[in-house]
């Protein structure tokens, strides 16, 4: 066994000049599951404007900073032992790309709603649902899903814990019992907890068959917690890259989003981003940069935010650049294989510059009004098509979906799958095909 087997026996053909990394990425960009990402919410919701990000555009953001780590990683640390089992370019980007693959319409409300109706069906999770797809719903082979190599698998199996394990009763999906007239999903007791899939365990037993026993059973550990989902601790090596530049671009690139539509207030920018949490930046922008540190380094940050747009996108540049050239290595002494020995982290300033970065688009943009009245509103139209198409699901399915209940899969996990690929605009069509007074035509597809 090693780390770039493949699930189903494929060889490349005699004059394929690429690697088995460049065969996983080509698989990636060529899947149907990829495509959809750009008719996927990432923040703000789809609609008349082409400027802010959506999931499609986030992961190729992502997997372009997650390069830009291991090439640093590599530059900076030339004699760390990690260095050799740091990923390539083609396997880091491949994981970048499938990183949210499974994240269904509506973002993570989408995600809160598929998780409280499949409550009594083994529940959902967006991570989960991303290993779910490439282990077993692409086409790309018979029984095993895109067929990538155990190595991308590990990358993108970011929390290696199952669904049953994970969960805590207590926790349990449910109505709210607040509103009196209408049924209201918990949004809160909804939410998944942070884990793989139960009907991808065989896959998960296969991607960490090379670890030995000691290894597995320590990186598979939860972290109990009351009045919570129980956590996962450990990452691989590759994912924890991945795990940063996601971080990154949350962070920064969303907020630029955020900046540019006005979605953030200076007020409130100076107020969770405040000068000592910008310190590290701060210092680097001094350094590199000592003609325009004439007056106060943070007033003129701050300015250059919220001034004009080609100023803004320098600064984003620069802010990536810092948080990229800080990253470091840390090791987990417990583990002897390399690939979940050693995990990227990024030093402590910077670290705490992109926490408070992340929390000002956490409270200003996540947390507004106007953000989850679309997320509340996306969350009651996935639940609605769930419902209806679980209803009768023999006459209100498409064919395909039919077939594989007929085949002997369970209808509720063919119906998750079904909702969790579509993009916001096919759901939209779906609820409008089901609910809206209109006759509508039998030749309107969703």
């Amino acid at each position: 066994m090693n780390w770039y087997e493949r699930q189903e026996n494929w060889q490349a053909q005699s004059e394929d000049a690429r690697n088995e990394a460049d065969v996983d990425y080509a698989r990636v960009i060529h899947s149907a599951s990829f495509r959809r990402l750009q008719g996927k919410t990432q923040i703000l919701n789809l609609g008349d404007s082409d400027f802010y990000r959506t999931r499609l555009t986030h992961s190729l953001e992502v997997a372009q900073i997650a390069g830009g780590i291991a090439r640093q990683l590599r530059q900076d640390f030339p004699d760390h032992p990690a260095i050799p089992h740091l990923p390539d370019h083609s396997l880091i980007q491949a994981i970048g790309f499938t990183h949210d693959l499974g994240h269904p319409p509506f973002g993570h409300g989408g995600e809160v709603a598929l998780n409280y109706c499949m409550r009594q069906a083994g529940g959902f999770e967006g991570n989960g649902q991303t290993l779910r797809i490439l282990a077993r719903l692409e086409k790309f082979s018979a029984g095993a899903g895109a067929n990538l190599m155990r190595r991308t698998l590990l990358g993108v199996l970011k929390y290696p814990v199952p669904y049953a394990q994970a969960c805590n009763p207590a926790c349990a999906p449910r109505l709210s019992g607040r509103p009196s007239s209408i049924r209201i999903i918990d949004r809160a007791a909804s939410k998944p907890p942070k884990c793989y899939l139960d009907t991808e365990r065989q896959a998960v037993q296969w991607i960490l068959a090379p670890l030995s026993s000691a290894d597995r059973e320590a990186f598979t550990a939860i972290e109990p917690q009351v009045g919570r989902h129980h956590r996962a601790i450990h990452k691989s090596f590759d994912c924890s890259i991945m795990d940063v530049a996601d971080d990154i671009g949350f962070g920064v690139h969303d907020l630029e989003d955020a900046l540019a539509l006005r979605l953030i207030g200076e007020e409130a920018f100076r107020r969770l981003v405040p000068e000592e949490e910008c310190a590290s930046f701060l210092v680097h922008l001094k350094r590199k940069y000592p003609g325009e540190s004439e007056n106060n380094v943070y007033e003129r940050l701050v300015g250059t935010l919220f001034g004009e747009g080609g100023g803004r996108k320098r600064c984003i540049g620069r802010m990536v650049h810092h948080l990229i050239t800080h990253c470091r290595i840390d090791t987990r002494e417990e583990f002897e294989e390399p690939l979940v020995r050693y995990r990227a982290g990024m030093q402590e300033g910077p670290a705490r510059f992109l926490g408070a970065l992340r929390n000002a688009v956490y409270q200003e943009v996540i947390r507004s009004a106007g953000v989850q009245q679309l997320e509340f509103k996306g969350q009651k139209m996935v639940v609605s098509v769930f419902e209806a198409l679980a209803s009768e699901p023999e006459t209100l399915l498409p064919a395909e979906q039919w077939a594989l209940v007929r085949a002997g899969e369970e209808a509720p996990r063919v119906i998750c799958d079904y909702i969790a690929g579509m993009t916001d605009g096919a759901l939209l069509k779906a609820y409008d095909r089901l609910f809206s007074p209109r006759m509508g035509l039998i030749f309107d597809q969703f």
